[in-house]
């Protein structure tokens, strides 16, 4: 027996995972006696979406089905996603209709000179990451406000990796940790729709999910995450805590990696203390050489 079509099963997953967060009393039913899901069952969401149970059962399980734009638009309405959430479901299953893609070329992502110039003179924390979310490349303010990468090997510079770190579980007590998780973690779902079978997704969400009980539950909700932004606390125990607001910037390629860049309203207190921060950070470094 043939193996599932790779994007037909990252499109089974998908639904699977938005029709168990969704409730009876969310889509107007009656729960009606003992449920043995917590979400809505097979039946209901395809009673909803006008479907027969049997064609939205071999959709879930990845199996030969091809559906058309009237049933996505169908299924979207029926499992209330939004914008982003329904074009996901469409980038899916346009994949899944075509033919299996002969195995593409993974060569390593690298960054362009003037890319790496931008960094340099950029007045705040920036970094660039690919596709996977490694840690491509990085300016000195990044350096002082995240740490100096150069201890780790290439192969563990991965946001994801660091974030469920094992030795860096103290960081997992600050009250944003989690929706950040959420936010990169949505960011590499994006990136697996777009080739389900890339070996550095694999082995990275592989590793996981055989380690980390928190990360296999939070890969299992199936968010995903085109472009985020959002703001983080920087506990600093030599200037305090800075609170900044964080932004991606998509860099050319299809699929290409993003500029990540953390800024502070300009005069104010977080500004201040990123700035000194920096400005000790260069006297260390400056005393090392």
């Amino acid at each position: 027996m043939s193996s599932p079509h790779p994007y037909a099963r990252e499109l089974g997953d998908f639904l699977r995972a938005r029709r168990s967060r969704l409730r009876p009393h969310d889509v107007g039913l009656e729960p009606g006696g003992r449920r043995k899901v917590t979400g809505l069952r097979r039946e209901e969401l395809a009673l909803l979406a006008g479907l027969s149970t049997d064609y939205y059962q071999r959709m879930e399980q990845g199996r030969e089905v091809r559906p058309s734009d009237e049933v996505l638009e169908a299924l979207a309405g029926a499992l209330a996603l939004d914008d982003e959430e329904r074009r996901h479901l469409f980038t899916l299953a346009y994949a899944a209709r075509r033919p299996m893609p002969a195995r593409p070329e993974h060569g390593p992502e690298r960054v362009p000179d003037s890319t790496r110039r931008l960094l340099r003179v950029m007045d705040t924390p920036a970094v660039v990451l690919g596709r996977h979310l490694d840690l491509l490349a990085w300016n000195t303010m990044a350096e002082a406000l995240l740490g100096d990468p150069h201890g780790y090997p290439a192969d563990r510079l991965n946001m994801l990796l660091l974030m469920f770190d094992d030795t860096r579980t103290g960081e997992r007590s600050c009250p944003d940790w989690e929706r950040q998780a959420l936010d990169y973690i949505g960011m590499m779902r994006a990136a697996v729709a777009t080739d389900p079978t890339h070996p550095r997704a694999t082995a990275i969400v592989g590793e996981l999910s055989i380690r980390s009980a928190e990360f296999r539950q939070l890969w299992a909700r199936h968010d995903v995450r085109e472009s985020v932004r959002g703001t983080k606390t920087f506990p600093v125990p030599e200037v305090g805590d800075i609170v900044l607001d964080w932004d991606t910037y998509p860099l050319p390629g299809n699929p290409g990696p993003v500029m990540l860049i953390w800024t502070a309203e300009p005069g104010s207190t977080d500004a201040d203390r990123l700035q000194l921060l920096a400005s000790l950070h260069a006297t260390r470094s400056a005393h090392s050489r």
